[in-house]
């Protein structure tokens, strides 16, 4: 096993992390930036280095002050979190190159699956479903570009092969309109980006977003823990996260999740991650992996009671994936509030000093946070402070559980997003039904703030 860790994260995750060694003996060490001191889990780790000042970009995104940290302490082993340099290739090919093990999947599955094309063709290859579209860039012959909008099928959207953060993409909705807006979204990339390519894929109207958990042992053993649902999003953020996704035909999940197990056996993938899925009239489509821990991985290991952290450390230590896939029985249903510091109304960050903090307590009920009363949350970094899970023998269960802990919950100094859950989405009647999509919240937020 390993015997030392290094912690390259800050707030709830490192604590998470932190706890997870703990259990199983292993020594930990907690890096910060001079603005985290106060953090909780560094009281609790067995040695802690400051790592450099408050931006993130001279502490938590420094690879050389973590790996002489790793140094400095003898730790054998480098976990993440998420976040920060959780999915970025060079540092996991430094923490390598440099002598330590990364908690986590090796460089080259980490870069193979942040590309989104090169995922895309991994993913092909192994079966997994994709969004339907051109499979490339579309060529000069009209005739084709409307013989691949007809197997498609309307909607389709345009989007610039170069393309980034919103620009370049024109949705169609029929024949007639698909060879004028091929063209003007070509102008427009060309002008935009140096680079007139443009592909078709389908457009999903209201999609949900489901995604499914693996663990893989790098060794040619891989299992999947089920699916989350987390389609309530603001800004594409995740507010609220579930487990299983309401509603999937059962042999759907089962198909989709032993593709998902092919797929890690296919690139070798080693730990934990996610595939992400956008699903529509009973189907799946694939749009990334996240090669790493998520934010959501309680409401995984609240209905499976699989320590996901654990297994990562196993797995980082060489040993072989301890479950097969007959192990993983789902029981129950699990929902998770993100708590954040800021206005539940403009969403605008709220650091400050938490006067008075109590976590809410009861059966089924798990709190995931750093706060304690007395600490300040600083201004550098995600106002993420805490994440409240509730499990119960079936979703109406869990619900009520949330709910109760939400009214428990007290936190004095700062603003924070409780309110929204508690008043907002805990109580709409199209949550409660479940199986809601990707615009759901942003149009219950419309709704509420005018």
């Amino acid at each position: 096993m390993l015997s030392k860790v290094l912690i390259a994260n800050r707030g709830e995750i490192a604590l998470r992390v932190l706890r997870a060694c703990k259990e199983l003996g292993i020594k930990t060490v907690a890096v910060y930036s001079t603005a985290d001191r106060d953090l909780l889990h560094i009281k609790l780790a067995d040695e802690a280095v400051c790592i450099g000042p408050a931006p993130a970009a001279e502490s938590y995104l420094n690879i050389p002050a973590i790996i002489s940290a790793a140094e400095v302490t003898c730790a054998d082993a480098i976990h993440p979190g998420y976040g920060f340099l959780a999915e970025n290739a060079d540092f996991a090919e430094r923490v390598k190159d440099s002598g330590f093990i990364f908690i986590g999947p090796e460089a080259e599955t980490i870069r193979l699956m942040g590309n989104k094309v090169s995922a895309i063709h991994a993913m092909k290859a192994a079966g997994v479903p994709t969004v339907p579209g051109s499979d490339g860039p579309l060529g000069d012959d009209d005739n084709e570009t409307l013989k691949t909008g007809r197997r498609v099928g309307y909607p389709v959207i345009i989007k610039a092969a170069a393309g980034g953060g919103g620009r370049g993409m024109r949705v169609v909705h029929s024949e007639d309109e698909l060879l004028k807006a091929v063209s003007l979204t070509r102008a427009e990339a060309r002008a935009a980006f140096g680079d007139a390519s443009v592909y078709m894929e389908k457009f999903l109207t209201t999609p949900r977003h489901v995604e499914i958990q693996v663990l893989g042992d790098g060794q040619g053993n891989a299992v999947y823990l089920g699916d989350r649902d987390c389609s309530l999003q603001r800004r594409h953020q995740k507010v609220v996260e579930e487990a299983p996704a309401p509603g999937i035909p059962d042999a759907l999940r089962k198909e989709v999740g032993e593709r998902c197990v092919e797929a890690c056996k296919a690139i070798n993938y080693r730990g934990a991650g996610t595939f992400e899925f956008l699903y529509e009239n009973e189907q799946f489509y694939f749009i990334e992996m996240n090669t790493r821990i998520q934010v959501e991985h309680p409401v995984t290991e609240m209905v499976t009671g699989i320590d996901l952290i654990k297994e990562q450390l196993h797995v980082a230590a060489g040993e072989k994936l301890r479950l097969k896939q007959r192990d993983i029985q789902i029981k129950g249903h699990a929902i998770e509030c993100r708590i954040n510091a800021e206005n539940p109304r403009t969403f605008i960050p709220s650091p400050g000093n938490v006067k008075y903090w109590h976590a809410p307590g009861g059966n089924g009920i798990r709190m995931d946070t750093h706060l304690y009363s007395g600490y300040r949350v600083p201004p550098n970094y995600d106002s993420l402070i805490g994440k409240l899970i509730a499990w119960g023998e079936d979703r109406a269960t869990a619900l009520g559980r949330i709910r109760n802990a939400l009214d428990e919950i007290m936190v004095d100094g700062i603003e924070t997003n409780i309110a929204l859950h508690k008043k907002v989405i805990m109580r709409d009647r199209g949550f409660e039904k479940g199986g809601v999509d990707i615009h759901y919240l942003e149009k219950i937020l419309g709704k509420v703030h005018h």
